[in-house]
């Protein structure tokens, strides 16, 4: 057997020689002077040679323990230099299908669909949060810990929403990778109960309890402001829709409503093209992403009223100045924070309102898969949903979202006064 005093010393002579160790492992020397280690065995009946490395950057010692590896996968039945060639080509393969090769393959494959502002915004978080971390790594070598510690690098400049944003793109890359063949498992989306909850956003407060809710009603609506302004809060109060579809909302939109008499609608709808939905950039032309908003009895109270102020124009709720222009984006704002609800609840805040009280209630009322059907009222669309999926989505549980809404009206504005005596309230 070799000492590593006899390796070292083995220097280049006229042809290449061999210095034989054991059990088919030799120092393989050539007359240029490089030296290897090599392994001699037989396999289905052949002799063959395998290659281990080179010396000195695989010692003797090292040498061994390689050679000790291979003839276990000998008695396993298995050739080592196959084995070695199967694992030659899965590095080279996982250094091309690092996360940074493969996230930009994904961002290639979805940016058109999204508007280059949010594009920048994906790209941007990428390369400046998670590549310099893990991004020359083989995708299939990255696991829990390391993606949360990526993620914790964020939230330690307490950048908490960012720290969210970035897992979710993290975790579409790794969906991405799967298809792709080049990863098994999606770490990012283990991680997500191990990091910090996303507070309350400062811009969007909102109040969550009926009690608070009230409360502010009874305020505002007492308050002397304009009947539009008031009634417009009505509106988003009972739709629970983002603020900037219903300031805009043009009367062709609403459908199966009688405006020539007080009687029962039980089908009213609001129909709001796909056009003017929060979209990604290419669902805005696939109408099978319209939303439907079904309407209850006191959301068309409202409209009823309403109608008798600008029923004759274009837009339900325009500005004072112009029929034709949408209500200003700062009147419900404005008109909150004067009656005190500054930093307390916002226009958009309604959504909060909805989505927690009638998820409580749904809990309460051992339906809690109404989860779903809630979200489908706030217009959520998952990523990745497909015009066929948005169509069917577009119609489903209408039923449930009618009893849903009407449920909310009542809780909501049960106890007070019908839309129409606003029209005679005092004004500012």
């Amino acid at each position: 057997m070799l000492t590593e005093l006899v390796v070292k010393n083995a220097r280049a002579r006229a042809k290449d020689y061999k210095l034989a160790d054991s059990e088919g492992l030799y120092l393989f020397v050539t007359k240029s002077g490089h030296r290897s280690w090599r392994l001699k065995y037989r396999f289905a009946g052949k002799e063959r040679r395998l290659v281990l490395g080179s010396y000195p950057d695989l010692p003797l010692k090292v040498a061994r323990e390689r050679k000790a590896a291979a003839r276990k996968l000998l008695a396993d039945g298995r050739d080592p230099g196959l084995e070695a060639q199967k694992a030659k080509v899965e590095r080279a393969v996982a250094a091309g299908n690092t996360f940074e090769a493969l996230a930009r393959g994904w961002y290639d494959l979805q940016k058109n669909r999204w508007t280059k502002v949010h594009a920048g915004d994906v790209l941007g978080s990428l390369e400046k949060e998670v590549f310099p971390w893990i991004g020359k790594l083989p995708i299939r070598e990255i696991d829990e810990p390391l993606v949360l510690s990526v993620l914790r690098k964020i939230e330690q400049r307490g950048a908490i929403e960012t720290a969210h944003r970035v897992r979710q793109r993290m975790s579409a890359v790794f969906v991405h990778a799967i298809a792709e063949g080049a990863a098994t498992r999606d770490p990012a989306s283990v991680v997500t109960r191990a990091l910090k909850p996303v507070p309350r956003a400062c811009k969007r407060p909102a109040l969550l309890s009926l009690e608070a809710l009230h409360d502010m009603i009874r305020k505002t609506e007492a308050e002397p402001a304009s009947p539009l302004t008031k009634l417009a809060s009505r509106f988003l109060a009972l739709t629970a829709q983002r603020p900037g579809m219903i300031r805009a909302l043009p009367w062709t939109e609403i459908e199966t409503v009688d405006w020539t008499s007080e009687a029962p609608c039980p089908d009213a709808l609001w129909r709001v093209p796909a056009a003017r939905m929060k979209l990604m950039l290419e669902l805005k032309h696939d109408q099978g992403f319209e939303h439907l908003v079904p309407l209850s009895a006191e959301a068309v109270a409202v409209l009823r009223a309403v109608h008798a102020l600008t029923g004759r124009g274009p837009l339900v709720f325009p500005s004072n100045r112009n029929a034709r222009v949408p209500m200003s984006e700062n009147t419900l704002s404005y008109f909150y924070n004067r009656c005190g609800y500054q930093g307390r609840h916002v226009p958009h805040g309604w959504r909060a309102s909805f989505s927690t009280i009638m998820n409580e209630w749904a809990e309460r009322g051992g339906t809690p898969a109404d989860r779903h059907v809630i979200d489908l009222m706030l217009a959520h669309v998952p990523e990745g949903v497909s015009g066929s999926e948005g169509a069917y989505n577009r119609a489903a549980y209408l039923t449930r979202r009618r009893e849903i809404a009407a449920e909310w009206g009542t809780k909501l504005f049960g106890i007070f006064p019908e839309p129409a005596k606003m029209l005679g309230w005092p004004c500012r």
